[in-house]
């Protein structure tokens, strides 16, 4: 219930592969990139694209560039497109802080972790069925409230229940996190990566819903299969575990359950009634009556707060609890804002038009599949650098959504471009909190982990590539 998996990340790099790469802090890129755009300035011509609103969006008119008199970004102009970013980008920052605070309460109450718990021990009662029905379940947390690192607290219960089944610690901690992750890359209602991305794009939220469900089904089936399939392979021949000889092997005594997971009381199971029922109305909201970020802001804040008061957390208790929830946020409810500073400085020097007409007319014979898939392959690359959703999809859809519009795109396709680049890659990327934070709980190694994940990960891709040239070609409905 995070932005993203990287957003709630320490600024600092993480002991083992994480700080050996040296990977720059996403802020320390981001700024790159806004003082390259201010360079830049005095080197790429100024231009600009006629605009025409069309059914409420500002949209790119074709063949309508032009070369302008060029202005130049000092020093101090690139400075100051930081606040003004931040200025700019104020609805999505603060929709992503009161939202992440809502979560912050509603998970204070001890609700969710409780619900998780005593439906996947329930769940455990059926050996037949508790991979595909575990992995369901988190990704109908995933794509509903973009669950990720919430989830690494039910890695222990996940092996505990792999390993009484005579699999190993792979096979547990994959239920929990190809489960959730199958579910992010759905994406249906998740508010912090869709929603934003949306946003951005200009275009109805949550809109598409049903072509995402639809890609949604096979990225879930082919993970169950996957993880299904090396467990019963381990189960017949423990040798064949890519744990063999270490901890969590099949076998293993090594791993303690917690005991801190709250009991799920009548309180609790109202609170999570109050979550279900405050979705529905928002997706009613967004549909019917033409809600937009501040209106789901608002309906979250007061699912929120009346979670709080029944969750017996008080008053008092609710708002440090809401405060709590949005300081888990911050790095990547701020990185939308910092990002913004990008596009400002591209504004102000009036280079953006003139970048998109160059990119635009290196690609304008390519069909547009391949320039779908182009974007698709960018945004994975991106993804490694700044894994946090609102802070790529703030960076990259400002340049995405007119080079779409040149290009006779569908902005909804851009935005699953963003979607399946961000997400997909998360479940492999040693910059990915949460994934790290899955293997540091399983002690799994990254390159054991690497070497179990790649070919879902592969598989996954070819998914969302299809899934694109179709809706590349024949649009994606509303």
């Amino acid at each position: 219930m995070t932005v993203n998996a990287a957003d709630t990340a320490e600024s600092s790099p993480k002991p083992g592969i994480r700080s050996r790469l040296r990977i720059p802090h996403t802020y320390a890129i981001i700024l790159s990139i806004v003082i390259l755009m201010g360079v830049l300035s005095y080197v790429v011509p100024s231009g600009e694209f006629e605009r025409a609103d069309v059914d409420g969006r500002l949209m790119v008119v074709p063949d309508t560039f032009q070369t302008i008199a060029k202005t130049l970004i000092s020093p101090f102009d690139i400075v100051t497109a930081i606040p003004r970013g931040m200025q700019e980008a104020a609805q999505i920052v603060f929709y992503i802080f009161l939202v992440g605070g809502a979560f912050g309460v509603i998970r204070a109450t001890g609700a969710i972790d409780a619900g998780i718990n005593r439906l996947v021990q329930k769940i455990g009662r059926s050996q037949k069925f508790i991979i595909p029905l575990v992995m369901i379940v988190f990704s109908v947390l995933g794509f509903t409230t973009g669950m990720a690192e919430e989830c690494i607290i039910f890695v222990p219960i996940g092996i505990g229940i792999a390993l009484s089944l005579g699999y190993d610690a792979i096979v547990g901690t994959a239920m929990v996190a190809t489960g959730a992750a199958a579910g992010f890359i759905g994406g249906m209602m998740n508010p912090f990566t869709v929603g934003v991305a949306q946003g951005i794009a200009e275009v109805p939220l949550f809109s598409g819903f049903w072509f995402r469900a639809a890609v949604y089904v096979p990225i879930l089936a082919v993970a169950i299969v996957f993880v299904m399939r090396y467990a019963a392979r381990v189960k017949n021949d423990p040798s064949t575990s890519i744990l063999y000889g270490r901890v969590g092997a099949v076998g293993s005594t090594d791993y303690a359950v917690s005991e801190t997971i709250p009991e799920l009381t009548r309180r609790r199971a109202l609170v999570l009634l109050m979550l279900a029922v405050g979705i529905g109305i928002n997706m009613w909201g967004v549909f019917n009556w033409g809600w937009f970020l501040d209106q789901l802001a608002a309906s979250f804040f007061i699912i929120g707060m009346l979670s709080g008061l029944v969750g017996k957390l008080g008053v008092n208790g609710s708002f440090t609890s809401l405060v709590e929830g949005m300081r888990s946020v911050v790095f990547g409810a701020l990185v939308v804002g910092f990002a913004r500073a990008i596009l400002v400085v591209m504004q102000d020097g009036q280079t953006l038009d003139t970048i998109i007409n160059f990119i635009a007319s290196g690609i304008s014979d390519w069909p547009p599949v391949f320039t779908v898939l182009g974007m698709f392959v960018f945004q994975s690359i991106l993804n490694f650098f700044i894994p946090s959703g609102s802070g790529m999809a703030a960076t990259t859809m400002p340049l995405m959504v007119p080079l779409s519009d040149l290009l006779g795109i569908d902005r909804q396709v851009a935005v699953l471009a963003f979607q399946y680049g961000d997400a997909i890659t998360n479940s492999i990327i040693p910059t990915s909190g949460a994934l790290m934070g899955y293997l540091a709980v399983a002690r799994i190694p990254y390159e054991l982990w690497f070497k179990f994940i790649w070919k879902l990960i592969v598989m996954w891709m070819v998914i969302a590539a299809i899934a694109l040239m179709i809706g590349a070609a024949f649009g994606v409905p509303s």
